[in-house]
């Protein structure tokens, strides 16, 4: 039986819920949405295959040596399909899926490589432990071994992902452009729960790897309306990209995105930013921004491992941040029998 103080509060409590009702659901939403991202990451933890596939990270990191061997340039590429696959439906190996509209077919992902490296350690997985290691395992994995085997840092990866059902080109529009301004990499990469660190930290992957000469010689020739190169080219740097991107050359033609050591994966890319020899126009911003400029000095300077802020370590702590990223439970998602397609 509600007393009268009961009901004048529960009166009180529905004139609240007209007031701030909105208020509240929009509260309650974000809850659940950040608690449901918290939960997801927490699935996943170190040696998560120590049981039911003992072997899996060796077999991995074997399958990706083997690949290395043959062609190193292989190793960006790895990164990079890791990359894309986590901003794009979260940490599931959508990006590895097959079809017309799947992701693959989205401009942004055109040139992928190392799609050959995955499924040739997926076949070998199956063989050994089948229907067990997940294809967004693997590529977490086989990024790591990628950074590891170009001279960088290794660090643990976290194991437990399932892979997703779904993949669509047109969810790839949110992907990071070379053309992007630093205020829409940050946005991007906070999009994701990457904050400005996480976005130069995991920049300086171009520390190694290749871009087209169509995706900076505008720099070169027509940076302004008056024709111009951009400015902040150093003079001796610019002389040399005009001498590998002349202006009606082969727009396709590939150049080393750290030219100094375009294997080594090492803070030289920071020390280009610094330099005004950065080949992306979207990685030389990062110099002219306040607080990206602050992260890129701090890995640039030869005192950083006395400031603490050294990029080997920094890289590693990223990637296990960037590579929990919406990852799938058992719930919405699978281990598929062969990465280019659902089960």
């Amino acid at each position: 039986m509600l007393t009268n103080s009961h009901r004048k509060e529960k009166k009180r409590v529905r004139k609240m819920g007209v007031c701030v009702g909105k208020y509240c659901y929009v509260m309650i939403i974000v809850l659940v949405l950040v608690l449901g991202n918290e939960v997801r990451s927490q699935s996943l933890k170190n040696g998560y295959y120590s049981s039911s596939c003992p072997k899996a990270e060796s077999i991995v990191r074997s399958t990706v040596q083997s690949h290395f061997d043959s062609d190193p340039t292989i190793s960006p590429g790895l990164l990079r399909l890791h990359f894309h696959d986590c901003f794009v439906q979260g940490c599931d190996g959508s990006v590895l899926i097959k079809g017309k509209s799947a992701e693959q077919a989205a401009l942004a992902n055109l040139g992928l490589r190392g799609l050959e490296v995955i499924d040739d350690a997926k076949a070998q997985l199956e063989s050994v432990c089948p229907g067990v290691v997940s294809c967004a395992d693997i590529l977490a994995l086989a990024a790591r071994d990628s950074v590891d085997l170009s001279d960088g840092p290794s660090w643990r990866v976290p194991t437990g992902r399932k892979d997703g059902r779904i993949s669509l080109a047109s969810e790839a529009s949110n992907l990071p452009s070379p053309f992007d301004s630093v205020a829409i990499q940050k946005q991007k990469f906070l999009d994701k729960g990457l904050d400005t660190h996480d976005l130069v930290t995991l920049l300086g992957a171009h520390t190694i790897g290749q871009t087209d000469c169509l995706f900076f010689r505008y720099r070169l020739y027509n940076f302004t309306v008056t024709g111009n190169s951009d400015p902040t080219i150093s003079p001796s740097f610019l002389t040399q990209l005009k001498t590998l991107c002349p202006p009606n050359g082969d727009g396709s033609k590939r150049v080393a995105l750290d030219i100094g050591s375009p294997s080594k994966f090492d803070e030289s890319f920071y020390k280009n930013l610094r330099d005004g020899n950065a080949i992306l126009e979207s990685d030389q911003r990062l110099w002219s921004d306040a607080e990206t400029n602050a992260v890129v000095k701090k890995y640039a300077s030869r005192l950083r491992g006395l400031l603490g802020f050294r990029f080997d370590y920094e890289f590693g702590k990223a990637m296990i941040k960037m590579s929990s990223i919406d990852v799938k439970t058992d719930v919405d998602g699978e281990v598929r029998k062969v990465c280019s397609k659902v089960n």
